[in-house]
């Protein structure tokens, strides 16, 4: 009636895409990126440059534990990761560049290479570079579609906790009153005045002019508003659950829940962290070592953390296959991570009496012995 902007829309629409991605992915790139990178020769590990460059410092800007998280990162969120090394011998991880794969049987080729704002005017063939691609079609799918309608469902929901819980109420205006040019104006002022000191302070007096009269009408439901942010937590966990899932992550370990840990965490190993990092370890071997040491030398590098066992949970079994004659303690040790040790004695086999043979007689040993 008189054009006046009573309304204001405080709510924004919420998108829940990069959080809930940024959980899941986060959670892969922290784990994986506290391994350790072994260069083997053999059974022997070897603490060379190389080890020093891929477990310490790839390069002047970053820590290897910082570094692997972001090659992680940008493997699972842009489906593809490449890193380059510099004249100087430092790895680095390239923010933005483009692939050229339509060569036939020619090495594809990298170019456009970006390093922060630094940009490559040569071009990278594939055998100069660490290239590893995640091959997840399945994830940008979902992140095209699913997202979009949970992205417009969180919002109303959240627009519609904002609107429960913001004030309400109804200015009655005496229209004998608003006389003069201005008056208009100076009523539009004081509305936005009272909102104001309404929406920044949880105390606010202001005055009542003659002829206005306001009445409050907020909404004070405070069981209906606990309830409604429950469905938010729900709603989100919900999401949480969609992607760990999608990205083969299980769901336990995102949500927290520390029920049955140790099956949660062996089947994260086997459904996304063993996977991404046999492909990482394979781009590694085929790129960072020449042929003659991978065969002649047997040199490997070995990536080694996430399935790393304790040998103190594994005592029982430890036992049973050293005591039964079929490995050595130095079989067993290579088998739970561990380098073999310089004691002789740990590679002779050890059968114990309980496993010979029924047809053996019976042996009569000393006290001594």
């Amino acid at each position: 009636m008189y054009d006046l902007e009573f309304l204001q829309d405080v709510g924004q629409k919420a998108y829940v895409k990069q959080m809930a991605l940024n959980t899941v992915v986060e959670f892969i790139a922290r784990t994986i990126s506290q391994s350790e990178f072994r260069v083997m020769e053999g059974n022997k590990m070897l603490k060379d440059d190389l080890y020093y460059l891929l477990n310490v410092k790839p390069n002047p800007n970053q820590n290897a534990v910082q570094f692997w998280q972001k090659f992680i990162y940008k493997i699972i969120i842009d489906n593809e990761a490449l890193i380059i090394k510099s004249d100087d011998d430092y790895l680095y991880i390239a923010d933005d560049f483009q692939h050229e794969d339509e060569l036939g049987l020619l090495p594809h080729k990298f170019t456009d290479v970006f390093i922060n704002d630094f940009k490559y005017d040569r071009y990278f063939n594939m055998d100069d570079v660490i290239y590893v691609q995640y091959s997840n079609e399945e994830l940008e799918r979902f992140s095209n579609g699913l997202f979009e309608d949970y992205g417009e469902i969180f919002g109303r929901m959240i627009n519609l906790q904002l609107k429960k819980n913001q004030v309400r109420g109804i200015l009655n205006v005496d229209a004998t009153q608003l006389k003069g040019d201005n008056a208009q104006k100076q009523l539009q002022e004081y509305i936005d005045m009272m909102f104001e000191a309404f929406n920044k302070n949880q105390t606010a007096v202001v005055p009542l002019p003659k002829g206005l009269d306001y009445e409050e009408h907020s909404n004070k439901g405070s069981s209906q508003s606990n309830s409604e942010f429950n469905e938010l937590d729900d709603l989100k966990k919900s999401i949480l659950i969609d992607v760990s899932r999608m990205i083969g992550v299980p769901p336990a370990l995102i949500i927290g829940e520390v029920a049955d840990l140790e099956n949660a965490l062996k089947l994260f190993f086997k459904t996304c962290g063993g996977p991404l990092v046999k492909k990482i370890q394979s781009e590694l071997n085929g790129k960072m070592l020449y042929k003659d040491e991978y065969l002649d030398k047997e040199m490997r590098i070995k990536i080694v953390g996430i399935d790393k066992r304790d040998p103190l949970e594994l005592s029982e079994s430890i036992d049973k296959l050293k005591s039964s004659g079929n490995y050595t303690g130095n079989q067993i040790r290579i088998m739970v991570g561990d380098e073999p040790g310089d004691d002789p004695h740990l590679d002779e086999y050890v059968l114990t009496k309980n496993y010979e043979a029924v047809s053996d007689e019976p042996t009569e040993r000393g006290e001594n012995e």
